[in-house]
């Protein structure tokens, strides 16, 4: 990884990673959510997204990627999207819990 001018260490992310993240907003997540989810700069995705939309949107290289590593993101980015869905019901659980005692 890159470091940025901060002496942060810079993630390098995929074609697959970035279309999965972009596919994800587009489907009705916020930006803040997503990124939060997947573990990124709401930044970097709000770039992702606009250059998505302008069809710039390109990877971190040019490694190729297996059909494993594919399946893998997009598994990854279900089962977060999975985990937030049963946080949100448990949420709602105990919210009705507390109004019926």
């Amino acid at each position: 990884m890159s470091k940025s001018k901060d002496g942060r260490a810079r993630g390098q992310y995929t074609v697959e990673f970035k279309l999965e993240a972009v596919r994800l907003v587009k489907g009705g997540q916020t930006v803040p959510v997503t990124a939060k989810i997947l573990g990124m700069p709401e930044q970097t995705l709000g770039n992702w997204v606009r250059l998505s939309k302008q069809g710039q949107l390109t990877g971190a290289g040019d490694k190729p990627v297996s059909a494993e590593q594919m399946e893998l993101a997009r598994l990854r980015a279900e089962l977060a999207r999975v985990k937030m869905e049963r946080d949100i019901l448990k949420k709602a659980t105990a919210y009705f819990a507390k109004e019926t005692l």
